[in-house]
């Protein structure tokens, strides 16, 4: 295991910058959200850690990158910023995401409002969901899982046709897995930064994917039509469990970050960090360093304070006791489901220490 610990110069410089026109625009900034973000360089602090390594498979060993501070992030030509007339993010949905249609509108829509208040003040919209044959994409049976895969690219294809004229971008997310080119064995995203469109997969996230009970495995594809997607109807869909949910919700906003500009995080402990596989995505959490909040916070412009606030009302929304829940069975048909938010409490007692801080 290592450690990686940087002085505390250098996180400052990382947040605040030495631009005298970025350390003024930091200094106009709420009392309070100089507060937390200097949390950044504080080595006793208890909201924002260092970033630790498990293993040599991990994404920063097995992928060097350039760390990108804020004043990097700020003067990136090619980043793309929403404006009055592009401010909305869409979400399309491909193929079945629940077991039922109840369960797939739901899902979709805990989706909706969890980016709605973590890009706070920006427009969630959601797209009529479409078949996978809509997409007119390729598909395969993996040679090592058995599983369904739909080709990535092609999708993304898709999806810039379908871009409204008010998306700042449009990110397509499905539960049937993905590969990006036939030498891949899968990919759990893909991003086009410059259309401004992605495609992520939750297949993976599902508690049983890797066990041998798995239920999605197939024989070889047989030899059909590479138009016939009736192979799709009824195809195997992880059960909507607690942590599936919260997987969903970092990839989904980790991605969209990207689109913004937002490179892999290097500093702290982060949600913008890169991962190699899944046991590494699920120590990312939830949350954004002070840098990569900085960032974010100067691409929409959000209070940080209503921003955690938002956040905090979706964990309560709908949050009666619901331990244990798992949506695969679920024999309602009327109403709204119970929203499975148990793996959120962690997160949100540390939001709320953030919000002490804000407000003091």
């Amino acid at each position: 295991m290592q450690t990686i610990r940087h002085s505390e110069q250098t996180l400052k410089t990382a947040l605040i910058s030495k631009n005298p026109v970025l350390v003024s625009q930091y200094e106009k900034l709420d009392a309070g959200e100089q507060r937390l973000m200097n949390e950044a360089f504080q080595p006793t602090s208890g909201l924002f850690g260092p970033i630790t390594l498990h293993s040599r498979s991990d994404w920063i060993t097995s992928h060097p990158e350039a760390p990108q501070d804020f004043e990097q992030f700020f003067s990136d030509p090619y980043r793309k910023t929403p404006s009055s007339e592009k401010r909305s993010i869409y979400i399309q949905s491909i193929g079945s995401l629940g077991n039922t249609r109840i369960i797939s509108d739901e899902y979709i829509k805990w989706l909706k409002g969890y980016c709605e208040a973590f890009f706070y003040g920006l427009t969630v919209k959601l797209l009529e969901p479409v078949p996978v044959s809509a997409t007119r994409c390729s598909f395969r049976v993996n040679d090592n899982t058995q599983n369904l895969q739909i080709h990535a690219g092609h999708i993304l294809k898709f999806l810039k046709k379908k871009k409204p004229e008010d998306a700042f971008c449009v990110v397509g997310i499905t539960m049937i897995d993905l590969y990006p080119r036939d030498s891949w064995n899968f990919v759990f995203g893909q991003a086009s930064l410059t259309d401004g469109v992605g495609i992520f997969s939750f297949a993976r996230y599902g508690s049983d994917f890797y066990s041998l009970r798995y239920e999605g495995k197939l024989k070889k594809l047989q030899k059909t039509s590479s138009s016939d997607y009736s192979i799709f109807d009824n195809y195997y869909i992880p059960e909507i469990t607690s942590v599936l949910l919260l997987r969903s919700c970092k990839t989904l906003t980790h991605e969209i970050g990207h689109i913004f500009g937002l490179r892999h995080c290097q500093w702290l402990t982060c949600l913008m960090q890169g991962s190699n596989h899944l046991e590494e995505a699920d120590r990312r959490p939830l949350n954004l360093c002070p840098i990569c909040l900085r960032k974010l916070q100067c691409a929409i412009g959000f209070s940080i304070v209503e921003r955690y606030k938002a956040l905090v009302r979706w964990i309560d929304d709908e949050s009666a006791d619901t331990s244990g829940v798992t949506l695969k069975h679920s024999r309602k048909d009327n109403g709204n489901l119970p929203k499975p938010v148990e793996a959120f409490k962690e997160w949100k007692e540390w939001i709320m220490k953030c919000l002490a801080v804000l407000q003091k």
